[in-house]
């Protein structure tokens, strides 16, 4: 098992898709106990939020106007979504998400991505649906009938490169076990799982899921902490998840400190590569 440490989220985020694409699992015999491994159709396969990406140009004055706090992010409801939409300028639309955005960095190397994430049945539904096949990856989750709406976060940039986020999560918090399609854990030399669905009771028994077909298929479980606030509130949960679970663990310094409660980076550290057996 693997470990990969950073002090900033930036910095991860991009060896996360670097590492994605380029990432091949050491050839291994199967025990008698274990599934010998398939070739794989997919390099990597990430489950996560499916959030649009709704990116628009504004100046300070429109964020003071709407009270938002500049370079931030928050959860927000669909009508307040709504509300703030109608007000921003023109604004770009495309498929994001902390692991949509990983698989797409894969696609962009050349690698071969399948996606599992909840959409809904509507106008933004489709666009996550059409960007993300359009660039490459693999994605045929059901979009679902009958409840919220698409997840997307509204993005408003300034001119200096601070992005002011609002994000509402909507669809892609109704993410279950019935939407783990076999055939991509199995086919996958990685399974990359983000962190910020552990917060949600459902979408844990869909990891759990996961991880239990890519054992069974001697496949490699990489997991995101996400955000120190996620751990912060799954601190033990989380490490019994990657103590039994886990192979490759991404994890900024925040986070890292965060998950052992200590302010001794170095300690963190030890402490993670002892939870997650290095190989």
């Amino acid at each position: 098992r693997a470990t990969c440490l950073f002090r900033d989220r930036r910095s991860l985020q991009r060896v996360e898709e670097k590492c994605a694409a380029v990432f091949r699992p050491r050839p291994a015999h199967a025990s008698s106990h274990e599934s010998p491994r398939m070739t794989a159709l997919y390099d990597v396969t990430a489950i996560g939020n499916a959030i649009v990406d709704v990116i628009a140009q504004c100046d300070d004055a429109f964020l003071a106007a709407e009270g938002l706090t500049k370079n931030s992010m928050q959860l927000v409801t669909q009508d307040y979504s709504g509300a703030l939409y109608s007000r921003m300028g023109q604004a770009l639309e495309t498929s994001g998400g902390s692991a949509g955005n990983t698989v797409a960095g894969v696609a962009s190397f050349g690698g071969r991505a399948a996606y599992i994430g909840k959409v809904a049945d509507d106008q933004l539904g489709d666009i996550f649906a059409h960007d993300i096949r359009a660039i490459g990856v693999h994605f045929d989750t059901p979009a679902l009938v009958g409840g919220p709406a698409s997840g997307r976060s509204l993005i408003n940039v300034t001119p200096d490169g601070a992005r002011t986020m609002c994000t509402f999560l909507g669809a892609a918090n109704v993410l279950t076990a019935d939407d783990i399609d076999p055939a991509l854990i199995e086919g996958a030399a990685v399974v990359y799982l983000e962190g910020y669905l552990f917060d949600l009771e459902e979408a844990r028994a869909a990891f759990a899921k996961a991880a239990g077909l890519a054992h069974a298929n001697s496949r490699t479980i990489a997991f995101t902490l996400s955000d120190s606030f996620v751990v912060e509130r799954h601190r033990g949960a989380l490490r019994g998840f990657i103590q039994a679970q886990v192979d490759l663990v991404f994890a900024n310094e925040a986070e890292l400190l965060a998950l052992y409660e200590t302010d001794d980076f170095d300690a963190a550290a030890a402490a993670l590569s002892k939870d997650t057996n290095l190989a």
